[in-house]
């Protein structure tokens, strides 16, 4: 695992952990706070399923280790074609040669992405250990939305989507939160 410093090191590369997420319609219900006697009550519609699914990466830059969050929204579910969207973005967004740090999803390997390794030198991919995700910093930036968006009730996708945007932008905004995100993995990982 510690190749990848080594080799971002060398290389003077952004170092990128990535991952998705879903966040559905259907509110995500957690333990909350309400006087006595006066239950919290959601009201949704049943039945939907509606979802957004997010890609987003914490990059850390390779000189002075400034973080900074990209991520990329999808109405559908993420699969080979969404990720080499996604790494197009680092690509225009980055400067220099990056390294993105995968979990070995079917979705992390396959043509697609081969082809887009093969058009862009200054982009390579590495992968986590299997089942490791206390590895990836980035669970962090799912564990903090997601604590964000408990108990909430959007009425449609837009505002499902409105909420989210509401939710990432502020990790991204925050370096307090972006460092907590690499502090709370099992990654061996100092930001100096």
């Amino acid at each position: 695992m510690a190749a990848y410093k080594k080799n971002a090191a060398r290389l003077g590369a952004h170092i990128v952990f990535a991952d998705e997420s879903g966040f559905m319609l259907i509110p995500n219900v957690v333990r909350t706070w309400a006087p006595q006697g006066q239950t919290p009550v959601h009201r949704h519609r049943q039945g939907r399923r509606d979802k957004i699914s997010v890609i987003s990466g914490i990059s850390v830059s390779p000189s002075r280790h400034r973080l900074g969050l990209y991520y990329l929204l999808f109405y559908d579910n993420i699969g080979q074609e969404e990720v080499c969207t996604f790494l197009r973005e680092l690509l225009r967004c980055l400067r220099g040669p990056i390294i993105v740090l995968l979990d070995n999803s079917s979705t992390h390997k396959g043509a697609p992405l081969e082809q887009l390794l093969g058009q862009h030198r200054r982009l390579r991919i590495e992968h986590f250990p299997s089942y490791a995700p206390e590895l990836n910093p980035d669970e962090g930036v799912w564990s903090l939305a997601k604590r964000q968006l408990a108990n909430s009730c959007p009425n449609d996708v837009d505002e499902l989507m409105e909420d989210i945007l509401d939710s990432i932008e502020g990790i991204r905004n925050s370096a307090e939160k972006l460092h907590g995100c690499i502090a709370q993995s099992e990654l061996a990982f100092s930001l100096r």
